[in-house]
């Protein structure tokens, strides 16, 4: 699995930096520090045009960080949760556990944030206008950045899903049709499109002799492309989950061992022989918690026949449990929210059986199947 370093907390939500972002960070840099600045201020010594531009990247990112923390913000006070923000190549992205479930809340969510874009490059016009007297590198900088945060703010406003643009477009067509589905299919078919043009406007770039501009058309096409049809696949499939409840998702006849079993037996009794990756921990018919391959892969093999599963398992009070009636739509959204792969079933104090990711993902590959 690939590491997510996170740098800081804002308001309960965790900020991360993905190590693909170091690429983007990396290549911007260069860009300012190397070309953009030595072009418009050739005056400047080198190393003045290498720190303003290592500033301005700084300062860009910042400002994408903002960006997603608009609309973090205003989904918390519409009641949702957020749990992170991550920088990655393509820019920012808040992870939101829940899509909204009224037409209005996703465009109050959406709309924010190209609005704090252009706030923000309001603020560096500002900055700009009173420091262009007094200091030519500082007044450099906040210039750039209005203008990149003017660019930010358009490209967002881009009407196709997953954009900004695209969810304030399936809000208005949601809060008309009253179709949730169908208003992410619109909104998913001009994101394909609009990413469509990107790549093949990349293309004509790169045969045109602007290999690395075009190059990163190509890939931002690409990368909405991907995330419109996966959007779209959501919804659908939270819409198949509708109706269904936890107890015909779950499984039965679930795999439990004792709490006093060493690793090296759980290994060699349970997880060679096919028993399955995790395990409910049960003794005399309680539930006490759950073991998985993830919590025994991180015992070192010289310690795996005197560590007991109850040492490395986790408890009981830190799991989220589901009730056989919890629908599949909410199931899935605490999976997603806890990012975990399975939850214990439980009834009156009764373990009822597990529910897994894999058993949604194979019941919905199912359904498809049978054209249901």
């Amino acid at each position: 699995m690939r590491s997510i370093w996170r740098i800081g907390r804002i308001k309960g939500i965790d900020i991360n930096i993905d190590p693909s972002w170091l690429i983007i960070f990396g290549l911007i840099t260069f860009s300012l520090g190397g070309v953009y600045f030595p072009r418009e201020y050739p005056r400047w010594p080198h190393w003045l045009h290498l720190v303003t531009g290592l500033i301005t990247s700084i300062l860009f990112f910042a400002s994408v960080l903002g960006h997603e923390l608009a609309h973090s913000l205003v989904a918390i006070r519409q009641g949702e949760k957020v749990r992170s923000i991550t920088l990655f190549i393509f820019g920012g992205a808040a992870e939101i556990t829940e899509e909204p479930d009224r037409p209005r809340k996703e465009f109050l969510v959406a709309i924010v944030g190209p609005l704090s874009s252009l706030g923000i490059a309001l603020m560096f016009m500002g900055l700009w206008s009173v420091l262009r007297p007094i200091n030519e590198p500082a007044s450099a900088v906040a210039r750039y950045l209005a203008f990149i945060n003017i660019v930010l703010a358009i490209f967002n406003l881009i009407p196709g899903f997953p954009m900004d643009g695209g969810r304030v477009l399936r809000s208005i067509i949601w809060g008309i049709t009253g179709n949730l589905r169908r208003a992410t299919r619109i909104a998913s078919s001009i994101g394909q499109m609009i990413a469509f043009l990107l790549i093949f406007g990349g293309l004509w770039q790169m045969f045109s002799g602007a290999l690395l501009g075009g190059l990163w058309f190509v890939f931002i096409g690409w990368f909405l492309h991907h995330a419109a049809v996966t959007g779209y696949h959501q919804v659908v499939m939270r819409d198949m989950l509708k109706g269904i409840r936890a107890e015909d998702l779950m499984i039965r006849d679930f795999e439990k061992v004792p709490s006093n079993l060493n690793v090296l037996l759980l290994i060699d009794e349970y997880i060679l022989r096919g028993r399955g990756r995790a395990f409910l921990v049960m003794d005399n018919g309680e539930l006490e918690g759950i073991v998985c391959l993830d919590d025994v892969k991180k015992v070192p093999i010289q310690e795996r026949s005197s560590t007991l599963v109850k040492d490395i398992m986790t408890p009981k009070n830190q799991l989220d449990i589901v009730s056989p009636e919890d629908e599949g739509t909410s199931v899935l959204a605490r999976l997603n929210a806890k990012n975990v792969h399975q939850l214990p079933v439980v009834e009156n104090e009764k373990v009822k059986g597990m529910l897994c990711r894999s058993d949604i993902i194979r019941y919905l590959q199912m359904r498809l199947e049978l054209g249901v």
